[in-house]
């Protein structure tokens, strides 16, 4: 079973990761279907394509979309799988909706991690729009940015990802506005809630 263009891809684990173990007991955090932030994005490889070769093989983990898995209300209020789906809880994935492979960055994908706000005055607690590089490419690479480094990304331009119990952000290349210079500082910022997801 190929598809010609694109990945075949199952959750790893379930579609939705709206539950959070509190002891014995399972708590169930959301209820809707909506919700972005609640949606997998974690998957395995099931088929890769069959009209290129790619570094990322069968029974590889990946992060991709948050709609991928996504289910949907119609005009009539009938729930919808994304049109992703092909069949058995199996999905269609493009090259382009996969941004990690076994912690490495797909195409000009790169994650940065957030650092806390020093400013006794301000509610937020992490700075907008300045993080860490975690996960870098190639093409960040060429121009002198590498893990650890910190930077400046564009409004708008990130959306959530939990990696090992780290909140990160993901975004694209040309999204990293400017290098930072260090101060030493600066401070990581990780929820409470992301590090027991």
């Amino acid at each position: 079973m190929k598809s010609l263009y694109q990945f075949i891809v199952k959750p790893k684990g379930e579609r939705y990761n709206n539950t959070k173990k509190v002891g014995d007991t399972s708590l169930l955090l959301n209820t809707s279907i909506e919700s972005f932030r609640h949606i997998n994005k974690e998957a395995i490889v099931i088929s890769t394509p069959a009209a290129f070769n790619t570094n990322i093989n069968i029974g590889d983990t990946v992060l991709i979309h948050h709609n991928i898995f996504r289910r949907w209300y119609d005009q009539k209020g009938k729930e919808r799988n994304s049109a992703t789906y092909f069949k058995d809880d199996l999905y269609f994935c493009s090259m382009d909706q996969i941004y990690m492979y076994n912690y490495k960055c797909n195409l000009n994908y790169c994650f940065v991690k957030p650092i806390k706000r020093v400013n006794d005055f301000n509610t937020l607690k992490e700075k907008e729009y300045f993080g860490i590089l975690k996960y870098s490419n190639s093409s960040l690479e060429a121009v002198g940015l590498k893990p650890g480094d910190l930077v400046i990304f564009t409004p708008n331009s990130e959306f959530e990802f939990i990696i090992e119990g780290e909140r990160l952000y993901c975004m694209k290349s040309n999204d990293i506005a400017i290098k930072y210079e260090r101060k030493g500082h600066e401070e990581e910022y990780n929820p409470s809630w992301a590090k027991s997801s």
